[in-house]
């Protein structure tokens, strides 16, 4: 997948003029929002456990070298095949090779935002590989020719009727006069299209929400076990991870995942946690021939010793956007890359560097609330403060604001000056929109007054203020 964050400015003007976007965005406050409140309350030790999971984290990213080498020794000894991948390519190249081998022609897969991240896809599909999405948000959106909109519900942009209409287009080898008013026929449709490409297909790909070091495990969390028949009825099963995503042991997976589908999607655990350790073995009723493991580096040991170590933490839940006021308001397609929202305000300048990530830790309107909801506690707005520093001192903020930026500071730096020159703006603009007590239109500030009045100074500075009520002045 091109980023195309540059363009955020221009997808966020497109995303707001947007109707059936609006419409399909509209739901979230009473959704997955609501959802996560009402789980939250029913679990009284909810906000210890953001604590615990903070620092099971923080823990495993801390001796990040030693699990790895653990998980890597366990899922051998059970049968796996690990393979290490610096860059993306290297995890398609490798990921290619097993398909090869197996002499694959369908491959089926699992929701996986890293494959996203590397364009597996589109590699595979280039190489001759037809390549089936099954979760059935992704499986939309493949149809669609799009991508992802968010990381829990990829399709979350689209309404029901847009769906439908898909599905018309699409599936022309079942009757036209079905009846499709219902989610759940749609899930009906979609589940038997997709059931004959899991029969047939040569290999199943998955995403990992958890490697387990103890074990030599993985596990994947899904609500429509399409998961499950990816990686048990294809011949070769390929897990593709993120080196951040292995976990101790057990009880440190078992202790997140509490966390996990409350922050998500407000449900006390998914429908489905399944665990994979390995290739099937004689006494097994299912699963694959071989297993493969790939992980995957991809810029995250150069973040790991970085400022923005904390980011690592994360465990894809969704919540920050879901709770965000810019993604409510622009969808996750505005973003212009793999990840939204507040994560992929610092996740994608990191991955793609802040030149071309850099309007994403700008679209904030650092209220908060992305860091309150998280469950592994990631100070996100901290974390987007320190690219904007980062976008500044690169020299890529744009000339406009760097001037700005350095004309307030020649005033900050000289008080007197700076008062000065307050009284002066905060008189003169007072008396000027004294009459209607607002502003609609201003030199310089034409982006607010576009949008909404500016409220006219009522004549006196703060420092006024607060000297007049040190001083016992009555107001």
């Amino acid at each position: 997948m091109n980023p195309e964050t540059p363009a955020f400015k221009a997808n966020a003007r497109a995303a707001l003029s947007d109707p059936q976007l609006q419409s399909a965005l509209s739901g979230l406050p009473t959704g997955l929002v609501a959802q996560r409140t009402s789980a939250r309350a029913r679990l009284p030790e909810f906000e210890a456990l953001r604590d615990i999971g903070r620092d099971v984290r923080n823990h495993a990213l801390e001796y990040l070298d030693l699990y790895l080498e653990t998980y890597e020794r366990n899922a051998t000894a059970a049968g796996a095949v690990v393979h290490w991948a610096e860059t993306g390519q290297d995890a398609r190249e490798i990921i290619a090779r097993i398909c090869q081998d197996a002499g694959a022609r369908i491959v089926t897969k699992g929701k996986s935002m890293i494959s996203e991240e590397i364009a597996l896809n589109v590699d595979l599909e280039a190489r001759g590989f037809e390549v089936v999405e099954t979760d059935l948000g992704e499986y939309i959106i493949q149809n669609r020719l799009e991508t992802p909109s968010h990381i829990i519900a990829p399709a979350i942009h689209l309404t029901q009727q847009q769906v439908e209409d898909d599905f018309r287009k699409l599936h022309t080898h079942l009757p036209a006069g079905r009846i499709l008013e219902e989610p759940a026929q749609l899930v009906a449709e979609a589940r038997s299209v997709l059931r004959e490409k899991f029969m047939l297909a040569d290999v199943g790909i998955t995403g990992a929400n958890f490697l387990i070091a103890e074990t030599g495990s993985s596990i994947i969390v899904t609500n429509e076990g399409n998961g499950d028949l990816t990686q048990s009825l294809a011949r070769v099963h390929i897990v593709l991870a993120s080196i951040d995503k292995v976990l101790p042991t057990l009880e440190d997976v078992t202790t997140v995942l509490r966390l996990l589908a409350r922050s998500a999607t407000g449900q006390e655990f998914t429908t489905y946690a399944t665990f994979s350790t390995g290739p099937r073995r004689p006494e097994d009723p299912d699963g694959p021939d071989a297993y493969h493991v790939v992980l995957l580096d991809n810029g995250r040991a150069e973040l790991l010793g970085s400022e923005f170590r904390e980011v690592l933490r994360c465990i894809r839940c969704g919540a920050c956007m879901n709770h965000c006021p810019v993604y409510n308001a622009v969808g996750g397609h505005a973003y212009g890359w793999v990840y939204p929202g507040p994560i992929g305000a610092v996740m994608t300048p990191a991955l793609i560097g802040v030149k071309a990530g850099g309007h994403l830790p700008n679209a904030s309107t650092f209220c908060g609330r992305c860091e309150a909801v998280c469950p592994m506690k990631i100070p996100l707005p901290k974390l987007m403060r320190h690219w904007r520093e980062a976008e500044f001192e690169q020299g890529h903020t744009p000339t406009r604001y760097r001037y700005g930026l350095k004309t307030w500071a020649w005033f900050a730096k000289r008080p007197r000056t700076y008062h000065f020159c307050a009284r002066f703006a905060a008189a003169v603009l007072g008396a000027l929109g004294s009459g209607a007590g607002r502003f609609s239109r201003l030199p310089f500030a034409s982006g607010w007054t576009r949008d909404r009045d500016f409220p006219a100074p009522q004549g006196r500075t703060f420092q006024q203020l607060w000297a007049e009520t040190r001083r016992g002045v009555p107001r």
